[in-house]
């Protein structure tokens, strides 16, 4: 089949929370490079095998920053969504810049800096749970434990006050906007949050903490080695909406995949040293990943035998390359003992997601947490009742509804 024949449309509709759209095999088989029309009506280009999708990530010539005037635009009235805005390109893309970028922001986010931070993860874990069963079964999962855990955790090393969260929850939403909010709300928030960062960065000058922007600012600016003040205000906007979005919705999905196979919630009990491999099998696992990785090529490059002209926008489905038989035996099977396994759930290469080591502590404490406290923890509605989050670039369950 060319790849002219069919322009599927992207995001591809799916209404099975937890399955991958059936389209994704076809396209690793038969169309790896495939044309898409994105919700803002452009095209794109679509990779959805594991080697492809890995190549480019780690291609330099392939860049982030979607603010180039023919790049695609993710949505309809995009203009200044999360990777075509003024802000994105203020944290730099490549080269030296983005390296000293990462290696101050990096300092945070170290596996050493993770497990000092287990025992108050757990801490927060153990009260929400406790909270959540004070109210009685059914329990929302992902409003009771999901979300909170991960937004206490980023405000705590931001230094920003918890009692806030609401507002970053609405704010990531509109950056994170497909098709969801109009381009009025998504400015309006944009506006509100970029304020209160300034507020909130203007406080840390006078009264410094011990955080991660408190230190950024106690670097000084550039000529230092330091960041620049917008630099510092993009970070922080960038850290709340990156460190709690994502692993807040992975919490929720996390739960559910183990528990609708309860016989893969029975294994963990009965042998919690599979915690860390079944982690990272959920997170290579995970069919309802998002949006993936938009890139604009800046120059003519071949992926898979296909030329793409420079201009071209590129769509890498890590989640659809998770799957692919060629980079992990029985790919379609969970695997809890699964080992090694190279999943691209955070990215590849110099662009990889810098929190990582947060994340994967994050979601081992969770499920460390739940199966001693909750060991008879099961979903309260069929597996096909569980609804996607949608019109957002990131993938998740709007409710996770559970019973002990």
């Amino acid at each position: 089949m060319s790849v002219d024949e069919q322009v599927l449309s992207y995001p591809i509709p799916n209404d099975a929370a937890l399955e991958p759209p059936a389209e994704w095999a076809r396209l690793r088989d038969k169309c790896p490079v495939a044309h898409v029309t994105l919700p803002s009506g452009d095209r794109a280009t679509l990779l959805t095998r594991y080697q492809d999708v890995k190549q480019v990530l780690a291609d330099p010539r392939f860049t982030r920053l979607l603010n180039a005037p023919d790049a695609a635009r993710l949505s309809a009235d995009e203009d200044g969504g999360l990777f075509s805005s003024e802000m994105a390109a203020i944290i730099p893309d490549g080269g030296e810049e983005h390296q000293h970028w990462r290696r101050l922001v990096g300092k945070w986010f170290t596996a050493k800096r993770m497990s000092a931070m287990r025992p108050q993860m757990a801490q927060i874990a153990e009260d929400l749970i406790d909270d959540m069963v004070k109210r009685g079964a059914p329990g929302d999962l992902k409003a009771s434990l999901g979300f909170p855990l991960p937004v206490y955790v980023i405000c705590d090393m931001l230094g920003v006050p918890a009692a806030d969260r609401d507002r970053f929850s609405y704010w990531s939403d509109t950056l994170l906007n497909l098709t969801r909010y109009s381009k009025a709300e998504v400015d309006a928030a944009q506006a509100e949050f970029f304020q209160y960062m300034s507020d909130h960065l203007a406080a840390k000058r006078r009264q410094p903490g011990e955080d991660l922007l408190s230190e950024l600012i106690a670097a000084g600016g550039p000529e230092d080695g330091g960041l620049s003040e917008i630099q510092i205000l993009v970070t922080g906007m960038a850290l709340l909406v990156a460190g709690h979005e994502t692993t807040a919705n992975m919490i929720g999905k996390m739960v559910s995949m183990l528990l609708a196979d309860r016989s893969r919630w029975e294994r963990l009990l009965a042998d919690p040293s599979l915690i860390r491999t079944a982690v990272e099998e959920t997170l290579r696992f995970d069919a309802n990943a998002g949006f993936g990785l938009p890139r604009y090529l800046k120059e003519e490059t071949e992926v898979s035998g296909t030329v793409l002209p420079r201009g071209t926008t590129v769509i890498c489905s890590m989640a659809a390359a998770n799957r692919d038989e060629s980079a992990f035996d029985h790919a379609e099977e969970m695997d809890l003992t699964r080992s090694p396994n190279p999943h691209l759930a955070f990215g590849s290469g110099s662009h990889s997601c810098l929190g990582q080591a947060l994340a994967r502590t994050e979601l081992q404490v969770v499920l460390e947490v739940l199966l001693r406290k909750l060991p008879t923890l099961d979903l309260a509605v069929p597996v096909t009742e569980l609804e996607r989050v949608e019109g957002l670039a990131v993938g998740g369950l709007r409710t996770v509804p559970v019973r002990w």
